[in-house]
């Protein structure tokens, strides 16, 4: 279609957008739980659990919303891009995990998985251009 042909010399500025869609809502959703002090750390750690890890829920958990507090700050100024994407993506993964081993089926990690083959895309995609990291 010509009306939207052109757009694909925009594919840098597409991927602005989805760093800022991605990395507010990390942050909308991972403040929250960094504030939430120890004792929400060592819940959100105990999803560790459904991946085999029993140890340190505590450390896990502060890991966790560390990592989609600022990982989401650094998605949208595209710095250390392909790091944070690998460690949202073991959080979804986490995430998604949880859904699955709690009886919620497929329909409860859905949202999980997709952010997953999202951050997993980007990984070999990159930032683009307009970013810290552009290459």
């Amino acid at each position: 279609m010509a009306l939207l042909g052109n757009l694909g010399n925009y594919k840098n500025f597409g991927l602005l957008i989805i760093r800022l869609g991605l990395g507010i809502m990390f942050i909308y959703h991972g403040y929250p739980k960094l504030m939430g002090g120890t004792e929400s750390w060592k819940h959100l750690g105990e999803s560790m659990k459904y991946v085999g890890i029993h140890f340190w829920p505590m450390i896990w958990g502060l890991l966790a919303a560390v990592t989609e507090c600022f990982g989401g700050f650094l998605l949208i100024i595209g710095l250390a891009f392909r790091p944070v994407c690998i460690l949202i993506l073991i959080t979804l993964v986490v995430a998604a995990s949880v859904h699955l081993g709690t009886g919620g089926g497929l329909e409860d990690a859905a949202h999980a998985i997709e952010d997953a083959v999202m951050f997993a895309g980007l990984i070999f995609i990159g930032p683009g251009k307009y970013s810290v990291d552009k290459k």
